[in-house]
């Protein structure tokens, strides 16, 4: 199943400037179904304050504001939700627990409950897997660890599920550019600094990483896997050991690299945070970005600390100031990066299995979500490994990183031919040109990238994966097949009727033979849909 097919709920929090209680409001921005689109406003309340400053007190090792920033208020003591088993569970998966239920029963509460319930619905009733992508406009609100969410004590966390596969994201950010489509997973993979800089002159000796040890294990089970599963995708991995930037830039440049991996140390900072390549020798996150989206680089990944972090000036935290952020800003599609800061062991643990799920064709997603239950497994639920990693993906990108294994075309079954008549022939036809394109197997995909069947790559507007024109049933009166148009875009599809122009957005309509459409920008060219005999008679 290609990952484009998936179903998607996005979600915005965003505060509530005019208000002076600490007021938020909660977007649904994307949705799976017509009338999806709902809004709701809140309180952060003072329960939830005391449960993030009691996470923080227990598992943060960099001083963070209480967030958000309301008045202070008596807080009630923290009441325990009970656990299904019934055993007693330690003061840290408590806490992780409270914490998670609190989150999921704020963001999931009214109307925008309802909607994460319809979604599940129609994603389960096509048998498919739900995405579902958070966007934290508020900065104070980045540093929380919306991974942990979850509905109940005993429940399993949003971020662990492969049913609904969760991610950050932004819409703040410049239009995702045209991203090939491969069979192979090429891996650049970068060793910084291997230790850390001394900038807070306190002269205390630090660890060194292991950064040799995790380079030659990543491409051990990068090439394990390859004989292992014979559907793997072939893998290939170059290192670059404490490069100077030149050097870095020189070799994205010279290879085709989808996926960028950067074992170091980092530290938050204006513009993306820094990445110490080599000894007095930082990189921002802003000039990184630069070089990845010119390459095409798919997928970021950074085994350092507080990549997932904004910084922050006082009391104050910067606007999409952390390194996922500004990546993800400038037009990297996925970029994964920790919350906080991760030991060797924890990340060469996560990266192996990661990088094992992403050999085996899974969307991004998905393998960032079989790689945290790995985490888990190893290190159990009241230890703060799994809930590290954090994957922010480009709200128009799908997580394909390789392409999935071909699949047959569709089949249109019970058509006029199996009752003794020929097939129609559906197409699409420009009005400008004349040029044909026939609907092959019931299905073309339409869209900006390659991997399409009508590839518009200079058509304003269109998206990478924009829209499928497909057949549903024949009319059992007149026996011929009905065409519908289903858009995925993020600027929507134009198709004529009797009343004019109609925009589709996100949803599907039935075609007409004779009928008109604009992929994209209303001002773009004109195509049209025809369906006509097998013989080539009108």
């Amino acid at each position: 199943m290609s990952p484009s097919d998936l179903p998607c709920l996005s979600l915005a929090i965003a505060r509530l400037r005019a208000s002076q209680a600490e007021h938020f409001a909660i977007h649904v921005i994307e949705a799976p179904y017509r009338g999806g689109y709902l809004l709701r406003d809140c309180l952060w309340t003072a329960e939830l304050k005391q449960h993030w400053r009691s996470w923080q007190e227990m598992f943060s090792t960099r001083g963070v504001p209480d967030v958000p920033h309301i008045s202070q208020v008596s807080t009630p003591p923290i009441e325990v939700a009970e656990t299904p088993v019934g055993q007693p569970i330690s003061r840290g998966a408590r806490l992780m627990q409270n914490l998670g239920i609190n989150l999921w029963q704020w963001l999931f509460d009214g109307v925008i409950e309802s909607s994460l319930n319809r979604s599940q619905g129609i994603a389960q009733g096509q048998g498919k897997a739900l995405r579902l992508r958070l966007e934290v406009r508020d900065p104070d609100l980045i540093s929380l660890p919306w991974e942990i969410m979850q509905p109940d004590a005993g429940k399993q966390a949003i971020s662990l599920s492969q049913q609904l596969l969760f991610s950050r994201t932004t819409s703040d950010v410049d239009a995702l550019p045209v991203l090939r489509s491969e069979s192979s997973l090429n891996v650049l993979l970068v060793l910084g600094q291997d230790a850390a800089p001394d900038l807070s002159q306190s002269g205390d000796e630090l660890k060194r990483l292991k950064l040799e040890q995790e380079a030659q294990a990543l491409t051990r089970i990068l090439k394990e896997r390859q004989g292992i599963n014979r559907l793997a995708a072939p893998c290939f991995v170059d290192t670059l050991l404490q490069p100077t930037s030149g050097e870095l830039i020189d070799r994205l440049e010279s290879g085709q690299y989808n996926v960028l991996f950067y074992a170091g140390h980092g530290v938050p900072a204006p513009d993306g945070g820094l990445l110490f390549l080599r000894p007095n020798l930082p990189m921002n996150g802003t000039e990184l970005a630069q070089v990845l989206t010119r390459c095409h680089v798919k997928l970021a990944v950074f085994n350092a600390c507080w990549g997932a972090q904004p910084e922050q000036q006082g009391a104050e935290t910067i606007p999409r100031s952390s390194l996922a952020e500004v990546l993800l800003h400038h037009g990297v599609p996925a970029v994964l990066a920790m919350r906080d800061s991760i030991t060797d062991q924890e990340a060469l643990s996560f990266i192996a299995t990661f990088a094992q799920a992403l050999s085996e064709r899974m969307p991004i997603d998905q393998a960032v979500a079989v790689a945290r239950q790995h985490l888990l497994t190893l290190f159990r639920f009241n230890h703060q490994a799994w809930t590290l990693p954090v994957l922010y993906m480009h709200p128009e990108f799908d997580g394909e990183l390789i392409k999935p294994i071909a699949e047959g075309l569709t089949q249109i079954p019970h058509t006029p031919s199996q009752l003794g008549m020929q097939n129609p022939v559906a197409s699409i036809r420009s009005l400008e040109n004349a040029k044909v394109w026939t609907i092959r197997g019931g299905l073309m995909r339409v869209g900006m990238s390659a991997e399409n069947d009508l590839v518009l790559a200079n058509e304003p507007g269109v998206s990478r994966k924009h829209a499928e024109i497909f057949y549903r049933s024949a009319n059992p009166d007149t026996l011929q097949p009905s065409y519908f148009l289903r858009d995925f875009s993020r600027y929507g599809t134009w198709v004529s009727t009797s009343k004019g122009w109609q925009k589709v957005h996100n949803y599907e309509v039935p075609l007409q033979s004779g009928a008109q459409i604009k992929f994209g920008g209303s001002q773009n060219s004109v195509l049209e849909f025809l369906v006509s005999p097998a013989d080539g008679r009108n």
